[in-house]
């Protein structure tokens, strides 16, 4: 992910009716990010279902199934901004049906803001979705404890829910500084933008302020540069004969006209001649810029390849284990012939011994299971017909995550992890 003090990547997460789709509403109510029609609009719809105010929810849920049912189904990428700083949000579903989605929205993001129903407390799936986010890396949590005025003691309400979210987001691997808990009313809009007068036993920043002022830098290890290669330009035009570009986006690092790569999973060493963009050439690019990158040196590159830092270029890899977070709905057995795509790359994989299997709920990992089910998540081993040039996933997240695929019917049946993601999470032992 490319870090900027100015922007944040953010997604929610949370079980169905805690109010997610509300409260992203209340965010761009209060950020003015809607423009007035919208929120005319929303005000007779919530009119006309008999609301005395408007139902925010209805400038996020726009698909008509989701109006319908009154959940989220798909990820919605919502951008707002502050005098302070500007957002991308993904608004992700809870039923636990759409995990996958879950998976996807927060795969990026630098921060989760996970609610939780005051009501119901720390529930299964609150303790699926904070597996999840750790296992991916997001670097940082919000729990908004929501509907918070609709208990009769809120200060207890919210303190059990913090003191049971804390210790399980310890045991995840969270230090209590990662981890901040605020007790909101998305409805109302109690401590989103506004400090409640209805919390007075509440003293921290509000959603919007926390959101302002968190860092956003990403405190892994710097990662050298990686370039998968999405296409291979070739104009043939008497303009540019001998034209010969890999497009891609920049997965890590910094290139510089000049740098000395490699292409993988070749092996072969040469140097970067240009980089070129739609708005002209550039003398170096950075994480997250879209380029196509010219070689000194007419050497054999497709789609699927990675150009890579000859310093610390990751070493093409056909069998290695893996964290899986299993999103098909018939269960994954050892020996399942699959689809396995990384980057631009796919390849046939087999999949090996099924070496752990982590139980989300009691927080333990469980040895060598005979299965994984939908939404379980365990630890695998694979191995593929192609060689793929993968980072570990601590490493780099962009390089180091892959998708499993149906060779049949084409369906995404689970993301992957390279390495060891479980060794990361303060687990008890193996049961």
């Amino acid at each position: 992910m490319s870090a900027s003090p100015d922007l944040l990547r953010l997604a929610t997460a949370g079980s169905v009716d805690d109010g997610k789709s509300t409260l992203v509403g209340r965010l761009l109510y209060d950020t003015k990010s809607v423009l007035a029609d919208q929120i005319d609009a929303v005000t007779r719809a919530s009119v006309d279902k008999g609301l005395d105010q408007p139902d925010l929810s209805l400038l996020v849920d726009g698909l008509r199934a989701e109006r319908e049912q009154g959940i989220t189904i798909d990820v919605a990428y919502r951008y707002f901004a502050t005098p302070t700083r500007s957002f991308v949000l993904a608004d992700t579903p809870g039923h636990v049906q759409y995990t996958r989605n879950t998976v996807s929205g927060a795969s990026t993001a630098g921060l989760v803001i996970l609610l939780v129903d005051a009501r119901k407390g720390v529930i299964s799936q609150t303790r699926r979705h904070a597996a999840v986010m750790a296992l991916l890396g997001v670097p940082r949590l919000v729990l908004a404890v929501n509907k918070i005025d609709l208990v009769d003691d809120p200060e207890k309400v919210f303190g059990e829910i913090r003191t049971q979210f804390t210790d399980m987001t310890t045991s995840l691997g969270w230090s209590a500084d990662r981890v901040v808990s605020i007790p909101v009313s998305a409805l109302h809009g109690d401590n989103v933008a506004v400090r409640s007068d209805n919390t007075p036993f509440y003293d921290g920043p509000t959603l919007i302020e926390h959101l302002e002022s968190v860092p956003v830098e990403d405190d892994r290890k710097p990662v050298g540069f990686r370039f998968p290669v999405q296409y291979v330009i070739r104009p043939r035009t008497p303009e540019y004969p001998d034209y010969r570009g890999y497009a891609g986006q920049v997965a890590a690092g910094r290139v510089t006209v000049g740098d000395e790569v490699v292409v993988l999973p070749s092996g072969t060493r040469t140097t970067v001649e240009r980089i070129d963009t739609a708005d002209g050439s550039l003398q170096s690019a950075h994480t997250g810029r879209s380029v196509t990158v010219l070689l000194a040196d007419d050497v054999d590159v497709s789609r699927g390849d990675v150009i890579a830092a000859v310093a610390d270029a990751p070493e093409p890899i056909s069998q290695f284990s893996a964290t899986v977070c299993w999103l098909g709905d018939k269960a994954l057995r050892p020996g399942a012939r699959l689809l396995l795509k990384h980057g631009a790359r796919t390849t046939q994989a087999i999949v090996g011994e099924l070496e752990v299997l982590f139980d989300e709920q009691e927080l333990v990992l469980r040895d060598q299971p005979e299965s994984l089910e939908l939404n379980q998540i365990g630890r695998i081993s694979v191995q593929t017909a192609q060689p793929i040039s993968a980072d570990d996933y601590n490493t780099n997240r962009e390089t180091g995550s892959f998708l499993l695929i149906d060779p049949q019917g084409g369906n995404t049946l689970g993301a992957g992890l390279v390495g060891d993601a479980l060794s990361q999470l303060h687990l008890k032992e193996l049961v």
